[in-house]
Parts: C-alpha cells; structure tokens; sequence
C-alpha cells in the first residue's frame, strides 16, 4: 500500500463563483479546496465573516512582493492568513520567500531567513505549518536555496510546498530536487510536467498527504481546453491515472 493521499485543488481554476467552484469539485469527486480566490475575491481579502468552507490549506500570496518592501505591514497581511485558516477549519498556509529585483539572492538571504523565522514563530504559536512553495524569480527558487530556508528556520512548523513544474519550468533536474528536499516536503502541487517519476519516488518514501490540482491549462487548448470545470476535470482525472498505475491508495480525510 501506498499512501495514502488526499486530492485537492484550486477551484479557482473552475471558476471565479463558489457555487461553481464546488460543483466543479464534486463533479471531479475532490473533496478539498484549497482557497485562494472566492468570487474573484483573494482569499486574504474576504471580510472575517466571509469564510466557512473547509480546506486542504490557505493558498496565500504572502511572500510574493519585493523583500525591500515594508514587511512590517505584509506581516500583518500573514497574520490575516493564519486567521484564515482558522477560519476555514485547516492548518496549512501556503507563502513564497520573497522577490528580489535588482539584488542578487546571496544580498537578500539573511533579511528573507529572518522574515520566515518572524512568520513561522507566529504559525507555531498559532498551531499552524507554513508550507515553502517553489516560484520563480523568489529567494527560494531552486532546490539548494529552498533546502537553505528549511535548515535555517529549523522549525517543524516551516515545510516544502514541492511544486515540481515550477522547477522544471527553471530547468531544475526535479529527481534531484526531489532527493534534495523529500524529508522537507509536506504538500504537492501538480501541473502538468514531471508528476508520475516524481510521485513514484515520493510514494516510494512513504509521502502521505495532499496533491493539489493546479493545471494552469488554457481554454484554447486543442487537447485539454474546455471550461475550467472540464479542464479541472481533465487533470483530476490524469492525476488519479497516475495514482493508479503507482498503486496509491486514495482517501478523503
């Protein structure tokens, strides 16, 4: 037996409407969300009384502007996030560690370190696990820097978001990737590229959790284009054929 594992997504995907968005999931037999728009709303923005659908994690931006940027006041936009997933009935928040124009990575390492460690002292007081999702352009953007964050923060309560088409979309070797961060990951994302060699060897390692549809495909696409509900179904279904041929087992809780 392998796993086993949770599908979940972003329903935001399918569409911009609630409604919409959890027909497509029980359309596609997700039993997840993870909330990161709420009738085109992002989901740190909602008002307190807004929220109340459960979910697999926070899809939070938190992380996703300039490291030069006034953190005191996007501190307090993550601790919104934390109240979030409170809200939500879940314990995971998803973040990114930074963009850096103009500098490069070594200049802005140790301000990027302390922020993670500021936010990650507040989840763990809240009893809360951040999850470190690689993208492109951000401190931890390869494999080796996001490692560098794990170590340094050295908190439990700060793991791996692995997101294997990001780095591919870098060129990153993923297998290598993987071997790098396995002990760090606690939650997948999955596209489209590099999914089946990297889940067989994280299956392999006895990965137990969420993976997170997020296909990006486009409405135009000659194979897999559609609505998004029918996209979302098209890699729900691609996902699960991948599960299947590795013998995963699949829950819902």
């Amino acid at each position: 037996m392998r796993g086993p594992v949770i599908v979940t997504g972003f329903a935001d995907e399918i569409a911009s409407d609630t409604g919409e968005q959890i027909a497509g999931l029980q359309a596609a037999g997700v039993t997840h969300i993870e909330v990161r728009g709420v009738n085109g709303t992002n989901v740190l923005d909602l008002s307190d009384d807004a929220a109340g659908i459960a979910a697999s994690c926070i899809g939070s931006p938190i992380g996703k502007v300039q490291i030069r940027a006034d953190l005191d006041e996007h501190f307090q936009h993550f601790q919104v996030a934390l109240r979030r997933a409170d809200q939500f009935g879940c314990h995971l928040v998803r973040l990114f560690s930074f963009y850096h124009e103009g500098e490069e990575p070594a200049a802005v390492r140790d301000l990027v370190v302390a922020q993670l460690q500021r936010m990650t002292a507040a989840a763990a007081a809240a009893n809360m696990t951040l999850l470190h999702e690689n993208e492109r352009d951000i401190y931890g953007d390869t494999p080796e820097r996001c490692l560098d964050l794990l170590a340094a923060v050295g908190d439990p309560h700060l793991q791996a978001a692995f997101d294997p088409g990001n780095f591919a979309a870098l060129g990153v070797d993923t297998r290598a990737a993987w071997k790098l961060l396995a002990d760090r990951v606690s939650y997948f994302h999955i596209k489209d590229a590099e999914v089946e060699p990297i889940l067989q060897a994280a299956l392999a390692c006895g990965y137990a959790g969420y993976l997170s549809v997020e296909p990006h495909l486009k409405e135009n696409d000659p194979d897999y284009g559609g609505g998004g509900a029918e996209r979302f179904m098209l890699a729900t279904r691609a996902l699960r054929a991948i599960l299947h041929r590795l013998g995963a087992i699949e829950t819902t809780a």
